[in-house]
C-alpha cells in the first residue's frame, strides 16, 4: 500500500462519504444487522451510528493504518463495543461461524480479490447469519456501462483500486450466498459512479469450485 492509499485517500473518503444523504442509505442497508457484527472496511466509522438497536458488538477490519484514528469519533457516539483489526478481507483472522452479521458498504469495489473476500465473509458467518450490503457497481444501461469501462482504469488509480465495473449481485451469488432481497437504482451523482446494489444475502449452497 503506497503513501497515497495509506495516508491521503482515507481522509478523502472520510470527507466525501460523510453526508446526510448517504447516512440515510447506510441506515437502510444496515437495518438488517443484529448481534455480533463484522464490518468489512470499518475505515472512517461512518456506519457506526447507523446500526440498529439489535446490534450488540461491532468488530471491524480495515487495511489502512489510519482507520483507528478516523473511526474514533464515531465510535464514541455508540453504546455497543467497537474493536478494529488491521487486516485484509481476503484473510479474515476469525474462526468459522463467529458472527451474526457481516456488513459491507462501498467496500467490495476496492478489494483486490472480491471472490476470496466474499468466501471469507461466508466462512465467518453463522449458518443463520446475514450479509447486509450496499455497493456501487456495473450499470445495466449499456451506455453507462461503456463509460464505466472507459473510466475504470483512471478510477482504480485515483480511487485506491476502486472498480466501477463489478456486478455485485453476481459476485455474491458466485461466493455461495443466496440473495434474500436486492434493490438496485441510481443515486444522486454521475451515473457511472452511483448505480447502487443494496440488499441482504444469507449463506446458501456451497459455491461451485469445479
Amino acid at each position: 500500500m503506497g503513501f497515497y492509499e495509506a495516508h491521503l485517500l482515507p481522509w478523502i473518503v472520510y470527507w466525501t462519504m460523510g453526508g446526510k444523504a448517504l447516512a440515510q442509505v447506510r441506515r437502510r442497508a444496515l437495518a438488517c444487522a443484529r448481534g455480533r457484527v463484522l464490518e468489512i472496511g470499518l475505515g472512517n466509522g461512518h456506519n457506526l451510528p447507523a446500526y440498529p438497536e439489535a446490534v450488540t458488538e461491532v468488530v471491524g477490519v480495515d487495511p489502512s493504518p489510519l482507520a483507528g484514528r478516523l473511526m474514533r469519533k464515531q465510535a464514541a457516539r455508540v453504546t455497543f463495543p467497537v474493536t478494529l483489526q488491521l487486516a485484509s478481507a481476503e484473510a479474515l483472522p476469525f474462526a468459522d461461524g463467529s458472527f451474526d452479521t457481516v456488513a459491507m458498504t462501498w467496500t467490495l469495489c476496492t478489494i483486490p480479490d472480491p471472490a476470496r473476500a466474499l468466501a471469507e465473509m461466508r466462512r465467518v458467518l453463522r449458518p443463520d447469519g446475514r450479509l447486509c450490503f450496499v455497493e456501487h457497481g456495473l450499470s445495466p444501461d449499456p451506455g453507462v456501462a461503456r463509460w464505466q469501462q472507459r473510466l475504470d482504469p483512471l478510477q482504480r488509480r485515483i480511487g485506491g483500486g476502486c472498480h466501477l465495473t463489478r456486478k455485485i449481485d453476481d459476485l455474491i451469488l458466485a461466493a455461495g450466498f443466496a440473495v434474500d432481497s436486492l434493490d438496485t437504482r441510481y443515486f444522486k451523482g454521475p451515473p457511472t459512479h452511483t448505480y447502487f446494489y443494496q440488499g441482504i444475502a444469507v449463506p446458501g449452497a456451497p459455491a461451485d469450485t469445479a
